[in-house]
């Protein structure tokens, strides 16, 4: 086998890698492991020492013979002259090659033909078709409570094969408290309906500005639970299509409820049994469950603004605890900021900047 690869290198820093190399040597190093270190073969480094002509890089000026398959001059624009064709000019290349084909004639292959327009840059979208639009995934931001809702329906189990229990619930991204949830034995719009109605009522924001987020199922896009919104004054947002995680809060909280120790893993045996372990779970998540994304808090805590004080005595117990064992900490204490904002989706920079001016 031969050395490590080598790539292009200047002629002042072959001669800064000799000096580097000559001096390890002189120091008792081996001549490879030195080689290998900066990246060349001893081969290279004992053709360099012989002149310093040669460590000058000659391939970039090596006239090499052309591939004995490139295409001619003429080839070449016979090619674009077929494509660019009143027959041809509306095909994409593989219709064209084909339809030669049939014709006994063979120009160039799909991918040749590909190269070609896209040198010339005449790899546009041919005929009526439209370049792929790419959707910008759907960013919301809440700097406080009852500004983003995200909601969703999972499936519970029933005790008996192909029997399922729907769970409709709904979180305030901010807070990530659960502000509204029930189950029933179907999916329906008008379920739904009732469901966005309370927790508005509960939260007391009712004709307020509201965004609520969901996926694209069914009940969350039926005509009369949109109407229903407009009504009410919230501003209805989807994820994108086949996109799974664009709604990534109710995801994570449905994931959490089945992963509890107290989830039952054969099934509800009713309604009401799913309805009360539901319960039990909303309360332990929005008033027990100490959430990693909100700083350890409580939603509960973080929904009803009780988190700067708890925050704070925080950051007084570590800054005690550092003082007195100084020794003991090799920084700063926990960083236990609450953050600024939450983003439904990641945001860009400038937009960071706009809530940070703003919020200051």
């Amino acid at each position: 086998m031969g050395g490590p690869r080598e790539r292009l290198i200047s002629a002042s820093d072959c001669i800064k890698a000799l000096e580097l190399i000559n001096e390890a040597v002189q120091a008792g190093a081996r001549l490879s492991p030195c080689c290998n270190e900066v990246g060349i073969s001893t081969r290279t480094y004992e053709r360099w020492s012989l002149t310093p002509e040669s460590t000058k890089d000659k391939r970039p000026l090596v006239r090499r013979n052309s591939p004995k398959n490139k295409l001619s001059d003429e080839e070449r624009a016979e090619i674009l002259q077929v494509i660019n064709s009143h027959e041809y000019a509306d095909l994409v290349p593989a219709q064209i090659v084909p339809k030669l084909a049939d014709q006994g004639i063979y120009i160039a292959s799909e991918s040749t033909i590909h190269r070609i327009l896209r040198e010339e840059k005449l790899n546009t979208h041919r005929f009526k078709t439209k370049a792929p639009v790419k959707r910008v995934p759907p960013t919301h931001i809440a700097t406080e409570k009852n500004q983003v809702w995200t909601w969703d329906i999972t499936w519970l189990d029933g005790s008996v094969k192909g029997q399922y229990f729907k769970l409709y619930l709904i979180l305030d991204m901010f807070s990530r408290m659960v502000v509204g949830y029930e189950v029933w034995e179907t999916e329906n719009a008008e379920y739904a309906k009732v469901l966005v109605k309370r927790a508005l009522i509960s939260q007391k924001i009712l004709g307020k500005p509201l965004i609520l987020h969901s996926d694209n199922g069914s009940p969350m896009k039926a005509a009369t639970f949109l109407a229903t919104l407009e009504k009410l004054g919230v501003q209805s947002s989807f994820s994108r299509p086949r996109v799974s995680n664009d709604n990534p809060y109710s995801e994570s909280l449905f994931k959490t409820m089945k992963y509890v120790p107290t989830f039952p893993n054969g099934g509800f045996a009713s309604i009401t049994d799913a309805r009360e372990c539901v319960t039990r779970f909303v309360y332990w998540y929005n008033h027990v469950h100490m959430h990693s994304g909100i700083k350890y808090l409580t939603p509960y805590q973080r929904h009803y603004s009780l988190d700067k004080n708890i925050i704070e005595n925080r950051k007084k117990v570590y800054k005690m605890a550092k003082e007195n064992h100084p020794e003991r900490w090799s920084g700063k204490i926990r960083n236990w900021d609450l953050p600024n904002y939450v983003a439904l989706n990641p945001i860009k920079e400038e937009e960071l900047a706009l809530i940070e001016k703003t919020s200051s």
